[in-house]
């Protein structure tokens, strides 16, 4: 067996301060003046609405950039985007890259949405 049976590890982490961040910015809206109050909310409504995207889209976005960089322009699920995306990140595994581009494809603006979305 060649070790598709274990376990792999993401090679591509999605690291968020969005909780810190938006601590920070509630903490400063219950001192700030009033003229800074509205500054501060769209601020923390921005930091909200980022928080909410799923890390699957953050991955995503990660792949289709990791294409777009490389010159790929085709289908982010076919063999070619597996391809180009293992050149332009050595470090990813075939069954990661496999992973990662059927998942850009699934949560790409245009495709389909899944079942249950």
């Amino acid at each position: 067996m060649i070790g598709f049976g274990k376990k792999q590890e993401s090679a591509v982490l999605v690291l968020r301060d969005v909780q810190e961040i938006t601590e920070l910015l509630r903490q400063e809206l219950g001192t700030a003046t009033d003229d800074r109050r509205p500054g501060l909310e769209r601020a923390l409504a921005l930091v909200e609405e980022v928080a909410a995207v799923p890390d699957a889209e953050l991955r995503a976005r990660w792949v289709r950039q990791r294409l777009a960089a490389s010159g790929y322009e085709g289908p982010l699920d076919s063999v070619s985007a597996v391809k180009a995306l293992r050149r332009a990140e050595p470090g990813l595994s075939l069954l990661q890259a496999v992973t990662y581009a059927r998942e850009a494809a699934a949560v790409s603006p245009g495709a389909e949405a899944a079942p249950g979305r």
